[in-house]
């Protein structure tokens, strides 16, 4: 069993500054756990305390079953996958594969197994004889998960490893990290700031900022109900609109009002809100949850917010509005086929069952 257990783990640095705090998770055999957040967030601190190049400054790490507290890197069984690679320039790729085998005096025969055996998972049998300078970004990274996977370890750690690939070779590498995981059935654990890797990637996220666990969930779970404002901001992109404003009663019910909207709140959210502590709220909704009202069949005169379009930013299959309504600027993504102008003045319909609605501030929390 290959479980990696964090128990209050903290880290402190001189000078009182704490990166990572009271963080407990607990990761499960064979599972794909990824790590996400802004830069400075704690998140590759955590992965270095997991694989043993961070002391921990209090807490305990578990790995496979084994307190690993006071275990140097080499004896924890867990391989690392940087984002610099790490290669040796004067070995071959076999080389690279090999060494770390060779320095555990494994078998000549058994080292020649191991390293043919990861060169066919990641499609790199004919590259073994070659140098690194040789090599693409992404046949580097192939070679140094590869570096990795010979080690057959508990874990693998990956450290933001596809930050140096241009964006056609991210989405590729993202796919073969995935079907790699599948085939091995190994516990992962990825650390990115990017935060579609995570969606795309990961059984389980961890959101954290400031050294603090923000959620921990599915993909889906963080995406659908995030646990406060941050959150629901950083995950998604373009990220979720937000607007300050507060809940008033109406002639059918609950509404969310400011100086430029005001619109029904769904029934799903109105028992909830109505038992919040207080009215004002930020109201959260995300740009495919906004639709042009001339493409929506009978649209609710209660969900419409005029708005002005401020830039019209073609995808191809789909278009992005980015509108202002009010002081508040925000942004739709749209069918291809919209009509909408620069400078026109055009009515938004908001899909309010799929709104959210957070305390103020930063890290207001969920409330519905």
């Amino acid at each position: 069993m290959s479980e990696v257990i964090l128990e209050n783990v903290y880290k402190v640095y001189p000078g009182d500054v704490t990166a990572v705090r009271d963080f407990s998770l607990e990761i499960k055999d064979k599972e794909f756990m990824v790590f996400v957040g802004p830069s400075g967030c704690g998140k590759s601190t955590t992965l270095r305390m997991i694989a043993g190049l961070e002391e921990i400054s209090k807490g305990t790490i578990n790995i496979g079953g084994r307190v690993v507290n006071d275990v140097p890197p080499k004896d924890r069984d867990i391989a690392m996958v940087f984002q610099n690679y790490a290669l040796y320039p004067h070995m071959t790729v076999y080389k690279n594969m090999a060494f770390g085998l060779k320095l555990r005096k494994m078998p000549r025969v058994e080292i020649d197994k191991r390293v043919r055996e990861a060169a066919a998972i990641l499609g790199i049998e004919d590259l073994l004889e070659r140098k690194p300078k040789a090599l693409s970004g992404g046949q580097r990274q192939r070679v140094a998960v590869g570096r990795a996977i010979v080690r057959q370890p508990k874990a693998f750690l990956f450290d933001e490893p596809l930050s140096n690939l241009d964006a056609k070779m991210r989405v590729q590498m993202r796919m073969e990290i995935s079907k790699l995981h599948n085939q091995l059935q190994s516990t992962m654990i990825y650390v990115t700031h990017d935060q579609v890797e995570a969606l795309t990637m990961g059984d389980r996220i961890v959101v954290m900022k400031d050294g603090i666990m923000q959620q921990v969930d599915s993909p889906g779970e963080i995406y659908k109900n995030p646990a406060n404002r941050f959150v629901a901001g950083f995950i998604g992109s373009p990220p979720m609109n937000f607007f300050e404003g507060e809940l008033v009663n109406g002639a059918d019910g609950l509404v969310f009002k400011n100086d430029a909207m005001q619109v029904k709140v769904h029934e799903s959210h109105a028992e909830m809100l109505s038992k919040a502590n207080t009215k004002s709220v930020t109201m959260g909704i995300r740009p495919e949850n906004v639709h042009d009202s001339v493409l929506v069949s009978n649209p609710d005169p209660a969900t419409l917010v005029k708005s002005k379009v401020e830039v019209v930013e073609p995808m191809g299959a789909e278009i992005m509005l980015y509108l202002s309504a009010g002081d508040s600027a925000y942004i739709a993504r749209v069918d291809g086929q919209d009509q909408a102008k620069a400078g026109h003045e055009i009515s938004m319909s908001f899909d309010m069952v799929h709104a959210s609605y957070f305390e103020p501030g930063e890290m207001g929390a969920r409330i519905s």
